[in-house]
């Protein structure tokens, strides 16, 4: 991964980064690379996610789901649980892996409905094995195969903790068990069985995915000058200290659209804590220079945008064409205008004064996305250090889920009552 973080200095934009506060963070920065390298030769909770390049094993994975015949695949799964698992799928180009991530019913009915569960196969992810969300869809697709004929239990792989239902209920039926890593938070997760398992079944090479976070984690260095990933995030947290408290992240490339998603879970579950944290929005370049782009470009000045693209690209040649005024596109690719329309989009950020990074990776396969994932794990860790929080915990979550299981009759928890509480002031 490389970053180009010139467009997020004092000198071209506002807010923005002097010189002397970028060698003043450095040091900062350097204390901070050395508690997360205790943390990783401890693998201790969290920054145990930092050693999955070396830990996962990707043959054991491979192994598991070998006996697993499928031409596509549902995860079953919410959050970290299935983010991480598309992201990866669909940067490797791979459009038959499906999600199942809300239990939004019409939606369930409809893709269930549209899928040959006979040439199926069923990835549930849950670290406890009772997440309400991801054993609801579980149970209904179980009864959708068995209705259509199909034996769930020759179809499915689990991914789970040591000990709960979904670990049982593998045991029972002799189906592939893979673990959830321990001491690694499920938006940390994507480097193991929790994200590999769908490329495996579908016959990606996921170690190449692994090897690509290799050469990111050899990349940690002391000094936000010299390692991508820290030069990310303490940029970032800099311009959020000057009043930049919306990350927009921007990918030029539809394969990179989940990562977009898999970021904004990251960033917001990990630093959104004590008063503190961006707030990630989504985009797509170029689609959103029709939409987005007029906020970020001429609205206030609260807001980096990380703008990412692949430096190599499959491409398509557009045809020539007699129509007057379009004989510009003459002899150039769709890869042409995407770069220039990136190009543009940056030159006009920094026009207005709006920060802006440029994030660019070799390519857009295997190795790229490993490289990815890894290198902004390493950038959102680095921000929490440099905020103070505790990074790798999400008590607000286990609030609303507290809330959720009372509400459904799951125990008696203080969080429901407060949904009766709730002041109203209804307009019909």
């Amino acid at each position: 991964m490389r970053v180009d973080i010139g467009n997020a200095l004092d000198t071209v934009v506002t807010p923005g980064v002097s010189a002397d506060a970028l060698d003043r963070l450095d040091s900062r920065v350097a204390e901070a690379h050395d508690r997360i390298a205790r943390g990783m030769a401890d693998d201790a909770f969290g920054y145990a996610s930092l050693n999955l390049p070396e830990t996962t094993d990707a043959a054991a994975i491979e192994a598991a789901v070998a006996e697993v015949d499928a031409t596509a695949v549902l995860t079953v799964g919410i959050g970290g649980s299935a983010l991480g698992a598309l992201t990866l799928s669909r940067a490797l180009g791979e459009h038959n892996h499906y999600v199942l991530d809300n239990v939004d019913p019409e939606y369930t009915r409809d893709l269930l409905d549209s899928l040959d569960l006979s040439r199926l196969a069923v990835n549930v992810v849950s670290r406890s094995g009772t997440t309400a969300e991801t054993l609801a869809n579980f149970l209904v697709v179980q009864e959708a195969m068995e209705s259509a004929g199909v034996d769930w239990t020759e179809r499915t792989v689990v991914t789970t903790g040591e000990a709960g239902p979904l670990r049982e209920l593998a045991a029972e039926h002799d189906l592939p068990a893979l673990d959830v890593p321990e001491g690694v938070p499920g938006r940390f997760s994507a480097l193991s069985a929790v994200g590999l398992v769908p490329a495996a079944i579908l016959g990606h090479d996921i170690e190449a995915v692994l090897a690509g976070a290799r050469e990111a984690r050899d990349s940690l260095s002391g000094s936000l000058l010299d390692c991508p990933a820290y030069g990310y995030g303490a940029v970032a947290y800099a311009l959020d200290q000057r009043g930049a408290n919306v990350s927009a992240f921007m990918p030029y490339a539809e394969a990179l659209e989940p990562f977009a998603e898999w970021y904004a879970q990251l960033w917001a579950e990990s630093l959104g804590k004590d008063g503190q944290g961006q707030t990630p929005a989504r985009a797509l370049g170029a689609t959103d220079q029709h939409s987005q782009l007029q906020l970020y470009r001429a609205g206030r000045h609260d807001k980096l945008v990380t703008l990412i693209r692949p430096r190599e690209r499959a491409d398509v040649a557009i045809p020539e064409t007699g129509v007057e005024g379009l004989s510009y596109l003459s002899g150039a690719t769709l890869g042409d205008l995407l770069d220039a329309e990136f190009e543009a989009t940056e030159a006009s950020l920094a026009a207005a004064g709006q920060p802006n990074v440029r994030v660019e990776v070799e390519r857009v396969d295997a190795h790229g996305i490993g490289d990815l994932l890894f290198s902004f794990e390493a950038a959102c860790i680095l921000v929490g250090e440099l905020m103070g929080v505790e990074t790798f915990t999400q008590p607000a979550v286990e609030w609303g889920k507290k809330a959720a299981r009372g509400l459904l009759g799951g125990g008696e928890f203080a969080e429901a009552e407060a949904v009766a509480a709730k002041e109203r002031l209804v307009i019909e």
